[in-house]
């Protein structure tokens, strides 16, 4: 989750301002948090809650986590109303009754990374992703998305080469046939699944540390905060997260948040 909440603050600045170049700070005094962060910790504290009442993925796993999906989602986010979200998922959080709304937006990929660090096998990784994104998330090319992003983070984590990370979107999920140098000048805003994890996960795999992975997703342009969180959720199981970066980015949230993220990281530790 580290690398999701990293590359959402780094990008925030440049969401609507966006430069194509990789020479420029990570971190600024107007730096901030978004919903990409708040909604990533807010799945990763469902998944916590669950596994306080049952431990083995059974049907009733998932079908409680699918609630607490639902609760954290809007108890956390209504606590941060002006943090970023998109009009329909806004009404989602508020709504009386809150429904899956076909959505193929992004916002399926950049909170997914939490199930990739839980999962014990792909198999668990494609039943966590879309218990945790058809909630909102339903449409096809949507649950895609989240799924892409948890597959390549769980590969990433278990040490696969990039090749064969690269191989592996190719064959289930996307094209990649480009590079980072031949889209930037070019790319423009795109808030779907389809425009953007495809060129994040290139983002990943065109780098060579976590670092410059974040550099490679700013500098493309485009939604900026959203593709720094998924090439950086990526980039954290490959690489990890080098330790001034890491304090940097969590001196942004504030104590609510940053008590989240230590659950997180606690129950990462409990669980081994």
């Amino acid at each position: 989750m580290l690398g999701a909440i990293v590359g959402d603050i780094v990008g925030s600045r440049f969401e609507f301002h966006n430069y194509r170049k990789k020479d420029f700070d990570l971190f600024v005094d107007w730096s901030f948090v978004t919903d990409d962060t708040i909604m990533s910790l807010a799945i990763g504290k469902a998944i916590m809650e669950t596994e306080k009442e049952i431990t083995t993925k059974t049907e009733a796993y998932y079908e409680l986590l699918e609630k607490n999906t639902i609760r954290y989602m809007r108890k956390i986010g209504q606590r941060y109303p002006h943090c970023g979200y998109g009009g329909r998922f806004f009404h989602w959080m508020f709504s009386d009754d809150p429904r899956p709304y076909n959505s193929f937006g992004n916002g399926a990929a950049m909170r997914v990374s939490p199930v990739a660090w839980v999962a014990k096998d792909e198999n668990e990784v494609k039943l966590l992703s879309k218990t945790v994104t058809a909630i909102t998330h339903n449409h096809p090319e949507g649950l895609k998305g989240a799924e892409a992003t948890a597959l390549a983070i769980f590969m990433a984590k278990k040490g696969f080469p990039k090749q064969d990370i690269s191989l592996r979107i190719q064959k289930d999920y996307y094209d990649l046939g480009f590079t980072i140098d031949e889209i930037r000048n070019s790319y423009i805003y795109n808030e779907t699944c389809q425009g953007t994890v495809p060129q994040a996960l290139q983002a990943f795999l065109e780098s060579t540390s976590f670092e410059d992975a974040i550099r490679n997703a700013i500098s493309i342009g485009g939604d900026s905060d959203t593709m720094g969180a998924i090439t950086g959720s990526v980039a954290e199981a490959y690489y990890g997260v080098p330790k001034h970066i890491e304090s940097k980015a969590l001196s942004y949230l504030d104590d609510y948040l940053k008590s989240l993220y230590e659950q997180w990281t606690d129950f990462l530790g409990e669980k081994g």
